[in-house]
């Protein structure tokens, strides 16, 4: 396993954690993730998420990117498998905080990004 599969792990398990806890994750955590952090293109890197989500939610755009040649599968891999433990941790967070609190970590960790995106681009 290399240093690039553990940084995919722990960024799928972030997002796991998040959606678990505030109901966000690919779009919000992987895909900046995967451009910012790991030099993935922002195609390769909707492409891949969408890999990873593929058989619950989005076949058909996975095999779109896919056959456009935007899609590393080991990453999706890697990422789902990280998602899949963050996302159970997230969500036992989650059930215990209250109502007001997961509002506002959800607003927060919007803002976060979105400030990061417009002073930076990617």
């Amino acid at each position: 396993m290399s240093g690039t599969d553990v940084a995919l792990i722990l960024i799928g398990a972030v997002a796991g954690v998040l959606s678990g806890l505030v109901g966000i994750g690919g779009g919000i955590v992987i895909v900046p993730a995967l451009v910012l952090l790991l030099g993935f293109t922002q195609k390769h890197a909707q492409g891949t998420t969408l890999a990873m989500l593929a058989v619950p939610v989005g076949i058909f755009a996975v095999a779109t990117y896919y056959r456009a040649g935007y899609v590393n599968l080991k990453a999706a891999l890697w990422l789902g498998l990280g998602f899949l433990l963050g996302a159970g941790l997230g969500s036992l967070a989650a059930v215990r905080l209250p109502e007001h609190t997961m509002a506002r970590a959800f607003g927060g960790i919007l803002l976060l990004v979105a400030a990061r995106l417009l002073v930076f681009g990617h």
